[in-house]
């Protein structure tokens, strides 16, 4: 089990009624409501994001809740210039507000569950449901996720496969928590959703995962867990193994790195490995060189 870490930048949660405003000076103003309450937040004094080969702090964004009162003692918010132009960048996943500012860079708002507990449980609380409102701000490109699905361990499991890179330079931390969860704001986590399992109809969470250093890669294979056994679960849950997760389909979303935006890719799933199939071979030895294409230094992920 691993916990979420920081990124793109996380603003507040269940937030509705959402927009985004941006400025000449490089200030974002987040309108939205939340609690009962409209909520003013501004935002600035980020863009992008450093690679994971630096040895300085990770970007991150300087936030007034008071919509501007903290910083210039005035009800800022009230007269707040908006510059926003029409947005023009790359697509981006679950997004509720976008632009591009004066400078040609860009401003994003996405929302979505991080929360969700693994193994394809059901919510118990509301933390694990909540909708997470992130904002972002680049210029150039995204982080990118690559993933290949593939069968291991003799063929007998599922498993899925891949690396995130930004500006073609592989994106890992420093370290972890025994539970998995990195220790520094340049870790990332890969939240993987499996669609249509044994866990019940449409998207279910499976598990989230950090990328490893220094490659980037990530190799994940589906078995049955317990779920008492260093996953969040309600009290009383039985011990019953859940899984394998093997889905139709799978989608793998990180929170981009530094302020950058998150970014999703979703792959096909597989049929059972059939031995008396040409096609099943040569589709596991296709894949297995691509891994080993992939995997450089990386010593986690040799096994097919």
């Amino acid at each position: 089990m691993a916990a979420p870490a920081s990124a793109s930048q996380l603003i507040d949660r269940d937030a509705s009624d959402v927009k985004l405003a941006v400025n000449t000076k490089g200030e974002a103003l987040l309108t939205y409501k939340a609690r009962g309450a409209t909520q003013h937040v501004l935002a600035w004094g980020a863009v992008g994001a450093r690679q994971s080969t630096s040895d300085r702090p990770q970007v991150r964004f300087e936030k007034d809740y008071s919509g501007g009162y903290g910083k210039y003692h005035t009800r800022y918010w009230e007269t707040f210039k908006d510059a926003c132009r029409r947005y023009d960048g790359p697509p981006l996943l679950s997004v509720v507000a976008e632009c591009k500012a004066p400078d040609g860079s860009y401003w994003a708002l996405q929302r979505w569950q991080t929360g969700l507990p693994d193994l394809g449980m059901t919510p118990w609380l509301p933390a694990q449901r909540a909708w997470e409102l992130h904002l972002s701000h680049w210029a150039g490109s995204v982080a990118k996720i690559e993933a290949w699905p593939d069968w291991v361990g003799s063929q007998r499991w599922h498993q899925v496969f891949g690396r995130v890179t930004y500006e073609g330079q592989p994106v890992y931390g420093r370290g972890t928590t025994r539970f998995g969860a990195p220790t520094d704001a340049y870790g990332r986590l890969v939240y993987l959703d499996t669609y249509n399992s044994r866990y019940g109809k449409g998207w279910r969470r499976e598990n989230s995962f950090v990328t490893h250093r220094p490659t980037g890669v990530f190799c994940y294979e589906f078995y049955a867990f317990d779920p008492t056994k260093g996953y969040p679960h309600p009290k009383g849950f039985p011990s019953t193994p859940r899984g394998p997760g093997n889905g139709e389909k799978y989608r793998l979303t990180i929170e981009g790195p530094g302020v950058t935006p998150d970014v999703s890719v979703t792959v096909p799933g597989l049929h059972d490995f059939d031995r008396s199939d040409p096609a099943d071979a040569a589709f596991d030895a296709k894949q297995n060189a691509i891994l080993d294409s992939i995997i450089g230094s990386d010593k986690l992920c040799r096994t097919h």
